[in-house]
C-alpha cells in the first residue's frame, strides 16, 4: 500500500490517500474533491475544475495521469 496526498496530486491540502495502485489513490482525489466541493471548500475549486476538465478529456489528460502513475510507481511501500 503506498500514499499520495492531495497536493501531490494536484490539490491545495495534505490528506492522504492510500491504495494499491496509481489509479486507486487517483479515484479517491476525485472522491475528496467532490465532497470538497460539495461542502463549498473554495482552495479545492481550482483542483477540482481541473479534475472535471480531465474525466472529460482523457487524451489531453494522458501527460498528467503518466506523472501521476510514475510518481507513484517512485514511491515506498507502507
Amino acid at each position: 500500500m503506498k500514499k499520495m496526498t492531495c497536493h501531490q496530486l494536484g490539490g491545495p491540502c495534505e490528506l492522504a490517500h492510500h491504495g494499491t495502485t496509481a489509479d486507486e489513490v487517483i479515484k479517491a482525489q476525485d472522491r475528496h474533491l467532490k465532497e470538497a466541493e460539495k461542502a463549498g471548500d473554495a482552495s479545492h475549486q481550482e483542483a477540482r475544475d481541473a479534475m472535471k476538465a480531465r474525466w472529460r478529456r482523457p487524451k489531453q489528460a494522458m501527460g498528467w495521469y503518466k506523472d501521476a502513475k510514475a510518481t507513484f510507481a517512485d514511491l515506498p511501500e507502507g
